[in-house]
Parts: C-alpha cells; structure tokens; sequence
C-alpha cells in the first residue's frame, strides 16, 4: 500500500485491518518491526483476548520524542502510540501525561528517556508477554529501553534485550536481512516457547 506521512491514520487504518485480521483467524502472536511498533500495543488494548504476546523489534518510538533525525519533534503523545490507548485514570486528553524528561541517562551513549510525569497504568497490555529487542549497531541501540520503561512503569511487564547481551552482534535495524537472522529467529522462537502459552 502506498506509504502515509499521516501517523495518526497510519495507525487507526493498521489498527483496524490487524483486528479485523485476528477475528477472522482467532488469537495470534504480534510481531512487529520499526514503525509497525505502534500496532501491537493498539491491537493488544483494542482486543487484549486476541493477542497471545508481542515480539517488537526496534518498535517506534521512542515515547513522546523521536530522538532521530530530530529530538525536538512531539510526535507519539500518548507516549508510545500516536492513537491513545486504555490508560487508569482515564485521560481525556494526552497533555494529561505530562511528560517530563529523566535527569540523566541510564548510561553512555543512551539518551535521557521521556516519561509521564503523572502516574498511569496500561492495565489491557499487563497481561500480555512482551519481548522487545535492539540490535547492537542500531540507531535504535541509543534509545529502545525508553518504551521498555515506559511500559514497566505503567506496570507493563516486559523483556528487554539487547541483543549483544545474548551474544549476537553487530545487527543493524534491519537485522531480519542480516547473515545472523538465523540465530535471531531462534532467540525469539526460544524467548516463544519460554513466555507464551
């Protein structure tokens, strides 16, 4: 399909195709990549009952800000979706998160996360399991634990890995075009067998 600068209804249009998918073939693992990282979190709030668990690699974001090409752009302001999602207490409207960047960095080379500043919870993605993975030479590397926290903090409980970690190194963004997508479809299968039921 020809591709949309339209965020917002990139998201309703994915949104609503990915249900009407799951409908018609029953509960499913999502597995999305880059921008289709917004998807799995609407589609496990829209119809938690359909969604087994979600693999995302490198998912858009991170929360609030982009951080590449430029940091200075608001563009997910229900934090990790452009859409907004079931958050308790309910929002009206997403200036109610109010999102406040973390004083430092969780280490080097990482950038300062952007989190809400007001207390919120994700209760339909709790119950889901969650893996998110980043490549060690990503530009994704520099920023993907922001989402991870995101969600943790909204008592989303979710595993982040950064690849290299579990000895698989030197992927890119694209890492399923790589020569080691072999070992990184394994981890995820294993990571499968292991979370989800």
């Amino acid at each position: 399909m020809p591709s949309s600068t339209d965020y917002v209804r990139m998201d309703e249009l994915n949104r609503d195709a990915g249900l009407a998918l799951l409908e018609r073939i029953g509960p499913a693992i999502v597995l999305t990549h880059s921008r289709s990282g917004t998807f799995g979190w609407l589609l496990a709030d829209a119809r938690p009952d359909l969604v087994k668990g979600i693999v995302a690699v490198e998912p858009n974001g991170p929360p609030f800000w982009d951080a590449v090409p430029s940091p200075a752009v608001f563009v997910r302001k229900w934090g990790i979706t452009y859409l907004p999602l079931t958050f308790v207490p309910a929002l009206k409207d997403p200036s109610e998160l109010a999102p406040a960047q973390e004083p430092a960095a969780d280490g080097p080379d990482l950038v300062r996360c952007w989190e809400p500043a007001k207390k919120v919870t994700l209760p339909k993605l709790q119950d889901h399991p969650i893996l998110i993975l980043a490549g060690e030479a990503s530009y994704h590397s520099s920023y993907d634990h922001c989402t991870a926290k995101f969600l943790a903090a909204a008592g989303v409980k979710n595993d982040f890995v950064r690849l290299a970690d579990r000895g698989i190194r030197g992927n890119g963004h694209m890492m399923m075009l790589e020569k080691n997508s072999g070992q990184i479809a394994q981890f995820i299968a294993q990571w499968l067998g292991a979370n989800v039921r």
